[in-house]
């Protein structure tokens, strides 16, 4: 079949959508996967934070964290970041009310179709990867044949192979999909991020409002507001960290919970979490905020947090 006949076969945005894929494949591929690891970590943190990456002595955070992506890495760290299997740890150890309620799931991406995913809101999303989810309000809003083929590339992608992170290496893909929390206001519920340096909570990351003003605030743990930011440089805001969240009813469950997880990970680790109306959910465990990428403003606490985390 020549080029004008593929064309007509397919549709325009079908078409584009080939193209693109096609050539981030190839571009990831010579890019990323056949390039050492240390060298692809050390030319991405330089070319986003413009700086040497300093491995030998790291001082910052965000550099012990890629110390910790390129030298900190066990073959049972892919069990705790996986999105599918850690609800078996979650239930066995904390209890199957905390785990967010599963529609379905698949390995093979045909079986993504709507005799399989009755029930909405919900969303669709793989398990050993970032940012692959799509939330799906009713079936009408959803083209089941477009969904399939984005799931067919979210299976097809070993997320290792982009961001060197290890424990992405060795996780099964599949499609997981689960019930959409809401809160009564039918919004989507705050998104809580605990992170633990050392064993112990440094701070509580809150991403709120995801479908509005997309905001991030920060506290300590009794709850009084941190003076910054860390987010990809190139979403973050003059007005971001200048709201009020109240303090969740749910705050010292979720420190209990993600305590004892922070146990098995005496470095760094961090355990997100939703509170929907004083009902709290297990969200995720991460073992490198941002893949290390992220920005903080200002600066200074990129060290702060830094001197505080011992490898």
């Amino acid at each position: 079949m020549d080029v004008i006949s593929l064309k007509n076969k397919l549709s325009k945005n079908e078409f584009t959508r080939t193209v693109w894929r096609l050539g981030r494949r190839v571009f990831h591929f010579f890019n990323y996967t056949i390039l050492p690891d240390e060298y692809v970590v050390k030319r991405d943190f330089k070319g986003i934070h413009g700086k040497k990456l300093n491995l030998k002595n790291p001082q910052t955070l965000n550099e012990k964290l890629m110390w910790m992506k390129l030298y900190d890495r066990e073959r049972w760290h892919s069990f705790y970041a996986d999105k599918y299997v850690n609800r078996d740890y979650i239930a066995r150890e904390f209890g199957e009310q905390y785990l967010v309620p599963l529609i379905f799931t698949t390995k093979n991406v045909d079986e993504v179709r709507p005799e399989n995913i009755k029930e909405f809101p919900c969303i669709i999303k793989s398990n050993h990867a970032m940012a692959q989810w799509k939330i799906v309000r009713s079936p009408e809003d959803i083209n089941w044949k477009h969904m399939r083929r984005e799931c067919r590339d979210w299976l097809s992608q070993n997320w290792y192979n982009y961001s060197k992170e290890y424990q992405y290496k060795y996780i099964e893909p599949r499609i997981i999909v689960e019930k959409l929390l809401e809160t009564k206001d039918g919004k989507i519920p705050n998104d809580y991020k605990l992170h633990f340096i050392n064993g112990k909570l440094a701070f509580v990351y809150v991403s709120f409002d995801r479908e509005g003003k997309n905001d991030r605030c920060i506290y300590d743990k009794d709850w009084n507001k941190l003076p910054f930011s860390w987010v990809p440089r190139n979403t973050w805001r003059s007005d971001m960290n200048t709201s009020d969240v109240p303090r969740p009813s749910t705050l010292d469950e979720m420190i209990r919970i993600g305590t004892k997880v922070a146990e098995k990970f005496p470095r760094y680790i961090r355990v997100d979490f939703y509170d929907v109306d004083g009902k709290l959910y297990f969200g995720e465990i991460t073992f490198h905020h941002g893949g290390g990428f992220d920005t903080f403003f200002p600066e200074e606490y990129n060290l702060f947090y830094g001197k505080q985390l011992t490898l």
